[in-house]
């Protein structure tokens, strides 16, 4: 994923890199709590193997959509975690790509084909 400026061309987001943004838009979470958190949320239609995450996390730090934290919250001693916080440039990405879900989700009422009794 080659850095971007502009929504347009950032959208359609892959499935695990949109969830991953979800998972950080209220906390700074570390990777396997970013793996629990999508496979909850979804109920296990998004799968995250480490190796998954990992990959995703180096794309989405190089377009500074998130960043790593530099200290671990309090509490947490385990020198192995690293912690992520979606930036700005994230939370407008992760915005973007829901504006474009619902307007699809709109075409897709106003063709009766989700929302309606069949």
């Amino acid at each position: 994923m080659p850095a971007r400026d502009s929504l347009e061309s950032a959208s359609p987001l892959s499935a695990q890199v949109f969830q991953i943004l979800l998972s950080l838009v209220d906390d700074d979470l570390h990777g396997y709590a970013i793996i629990q958190d999508v496979a909850q949320r979804t109920g296990g239609e998004v799968r995250l193997t480490a190796s998954t995450l990992y990959a995703a996390v180096k794309r989405l730090l190089d377009n500074g959509w998130i960043e790593e934290l530099r200290e671990r919250p309090k509490g947490d001693d385990d020198p192995r975690r690293r912690y992520y916080r979606l930036t700005p440039k994230g939370r407008q990405a992760a915005r973007g790509e829901a504006l474009r879900i619902e307007r699809l989700a709109g075409m897709a009422r106003a063709k009766q084909l989700i929302g309606a009794k069949r």
